[in-house]
């Protein structure tokens, strides 16, 4: 199976992510897309809401999109989340393309191991508002080598981030259009993100 991978805290959700998850379904005949929410991401601060509560959010927004699916893995994991180590524990059967947006590829090469995860997947690289998508000195190396793989997306950026929607929704500003109609009224029920913003 061709299988498309798309990690993020997804703190929360937002059509964007679905929006891409769908961009690379189609764009690159993939038999599948599973969004892998991080337990501990290493690079980011903590995170705003629970685990629980971004994979239920999650399960809300693809829910009825057959080909999209959520991947545990990091949630169940303890411990910092590294990328290397959830593509280790995948099954070596299938064909994976990592997900990712041109913002992640400027910052590729500070991954933990980011040279193997080269190695085991394609980056599927998407357009991000202001950010142009170049391939970082150390991944242009390893591709002139054969040793990575990196394919640019066809998507029109959306100016969306889970950040901005977080500090929407501590401002007491309308944020419905930016996120599913479900996952609006999870956020307003569970009272998330009111007072947090960018902390």
């Amino acid at each position: 199976m061709r299988i498309g991978l798309l990690g993020g805290s997804f703190d929360p959700i937002h059509k964007a992510h679905i929006a891409l998850a769908l961009a690379a379904l189609h764009n690159r005949h993939l038999d599948e897309v599973q969004l892998i929410p991080a337990g501990q991401p290493w690079q980011k601060p903590s995170l705003h809401a629970t685990p629980q509560q971004r994979a239920e959010m999650i399960e809300i927004a693809i829910n009825g999109i057959a080909a999209l699916s959520m991947n545990r893995m990091e949630l169940e994991r303890s411990g910092a989340t590294y990328t290397i180590d959830t593509l280790e524990n995948l099954s070596p059967k299938h064909t994976y393309y990592w997900i990712l947006g041109s913002d992640q590829l400027a910052n590729f090469c500070s991954w933990h191991r980011w040279s193997d995860v080269a190695q085991r997947v394609t980056l599927l690289v998407a357009a991000r508002p202001g950010v142009s998508p170049e391939i970082p000195a150390p991944l242009a190396q390893q591709i002139e080598q054969g040793r990575a793989c990196v394919e640019f997306l066809p998507f029109e950026p959306m100016d969306v981030s889970a950040n901005d929607l977080r500090q929407r929704i501590a401002s007491g500003e309308s944020f419905d259009e930016l996120v599913d109609p479900a996952v609006a009224h999870y956020i307003k029920q569970h009272k998330l993100y009111e007072k947090s913003g960018q902390e």
